[in-house]
């Protein structure tokens, strides 16, 4: 049972955060509310002051950046709003196909990215994919606005580098260029994956120029795997050499025994996600070519 709370309903971003910093520890931002009032109605934690940040306008926009080289997604978007959205299936198609993937219906169409991020649930989709497309974070507090990469936010289970008086405003997303091909492999038993991994590509002359691989949900925050990366880097692609990217993709799981698997089930898991998800991101980089 939910104990009593109160929902604020602030106009702006500004008002919002003096929310927060008034209330203390006493308050929490109320986006979604897909996991929030999921651990409040199991007595984990109590919030009296709940800011409802779904009254501020043009929190859930999904447009292009200044520079058009990126996609700026609002924090209030629903995972349905980026499945759907042609600004993200025609930039970071990736990105629209693993939205689909999220929960169910019901999870997509309520659960925002932006709480999603923020929870920090070790068992998410977007971090991973967003880890992997090198994306960055703006958050609004008492300071102002500041900038934060992916690769700093996540800081531990379910700890991130937000601070209590500061509000998600968007994801930056950089668009893919020419030439890149991704891919996004996971495997669930129940609701939530049990791993995930992310792949981008980019080719230059049957050559991988750049690779970004990111492996999630099987430690306690999702992990970038530099060894896998930097092989990978100036060879062409082929059986042999994604076998040994995948293999370092397993050495750097972190994994932890859960309920959704024990740790060297969830190494396996990794090395197998992460060749399947090379293959596929090299063949859509046009990579026809391959060696076996």
């Amino acid at each position: 049972m939910l104990a009593p709370f109160e929902i604020h309903e602030p106009a702006t971003v500004s008002e919002a955060v003096d929310m927060l910093t008034h209330y203390d520890e006493d308050a929490s931002i109320y986006a979604g509310g897909t996991e929030l009032l999921l651990i409040m109605k199991e007595g984990l934690v109590h919030y009296p002051h709940l800011v409802n940040i779904k009254t501020i306008p043009q929190m859930d926009a999904i447009r292009l950046g200044i520079d058009e080289q990126r996609l700026k997604i609002g924090a209030q978007a629903t995972h349905r709003q980026v499945e759907q959205s042609s600004l993200v299936q025609e930039h970071i198609p990736l990105l629209s196909e693993a939205a689909a993937q999220i929960g169910n219906l019901r999870v997509r169409t309520t659960g925002t990215i932006g709480g999603n991020l923020c929870f920090a649930e070790p068992h998410s989709d977007p971090a991973t994919l967003l880890l992997a497309c090198g994306a960055s974070l703006d958050l609004s507090g008492t300071n102002g606005v500041r900038t934060v990469p992916i690769e700093d936010f996540f800081t531990g289970l379910f700890e991130t580098a937000r601070k209590p008086d500061e509000i998600l405003l968007a994801i930056s997303v950089p668009i893919l260029p020419v030439g890149s091909g991704s891919a996004y492999s996971k495997f669930s038993i129940h609701a939530r994956p049990t791993a995930t991994v992310a792949v981008i590509l980019h080719m230059q002359d049957s050559i991988i120029d750049s690779a970004r691989v990111a492996l999630g949900s099987v430690g306690p925050t999702p992990v970038r795997v530099v060894q896998a990366e930097e092989i990978l880097r100036g060879e062409k692609p082929g059986d042999e050499l994604f076998a040994a990217a995948a293999a370092h993709a397993q050495a750097a799981t972190d994994a932890v025994d859960d309920i959704y698997g024990s740790a060297a089930y969830k190494a396996h898991l990794a090395q197998v996600l992460t060749q399947r998800a090379l293959e596929q991101a090299a063949t859509r980089a046009g990579a026809g070519d391959r060696v076996h």
